[in-house]
């Protein structure tokens, strides 16, 4: 992903107002992130912890989702696969994210939701590289593979958002 500006992350909403786009925090660290090992720029809103954003780099510029995450968190009893990085070795909560959708459909309250990692962890889940062996001879082509499905799975994701 190439770096962008505060700028060009507010205005690529599809599912927020303009108030609440210009109210986000930025994620910890932005000034200073590796944009070169990211494939969507994903976090949690600091101020209000139950809010996250997806910034996702497509073929007709960048498009935003807001999200809201649920109030009583991930349940204990059990572990759940994100459904963008499916990192299975993951430690970390994965929590079931609602978008509102795009246009008239999200305001008259339509929402979609997945399954992703609690602090959108998963540009560094899929870059882990698997141990050699018979069924992953070359560690660098899984890679390869794992990033690509969660590319595509992530635009799947903003597609049903944006769907009308």
């Amino acid at each position: 992903m190439q770096s962008i500006t505060p700028h060009q992350i507010r205005s690529s909403f599809v599912n927020a107002s303009r108030s609440e786009a210009a109210k986000l925090t930025l994620p910890k660290g932005f000034d200073s992130l590796d944009w070169e090992s990211l494939d969507f720029l994903g976090w949690r809103d600091e101020k209000m912890p139950l809010r996250g954003y997806l910034v996702v780099p497509g073929p007709d510029g960048l498009t935003g989702i807001m999200l809201r995450a649920p109030e009583s968190g991930a349940g204990k009893n059990r572990s759940v696969l994100c459904e963008l990085c499916r990192d299975v070795f993951s430690k970390e909560d994965v929590l079931l994210w609602v978008a509102k959708r795009a246009g008239q459909s999200g305001r008259d309250g339509n929402t979609v939701g997945t399954l992703i990692c609690a602090d959108f962890l998963c540009c560094g889940n899929v870059r882990k590289e698997p141990q050699v062996n018979e069924i992953n001879p070359d560690p660098a082509a899984v890679v390869l593979r794992q990033v690509e499905g969660l590319i595509e799975r992530t635009s799947q994701f903003l597609a049903r958002v944006q769907a009308r």
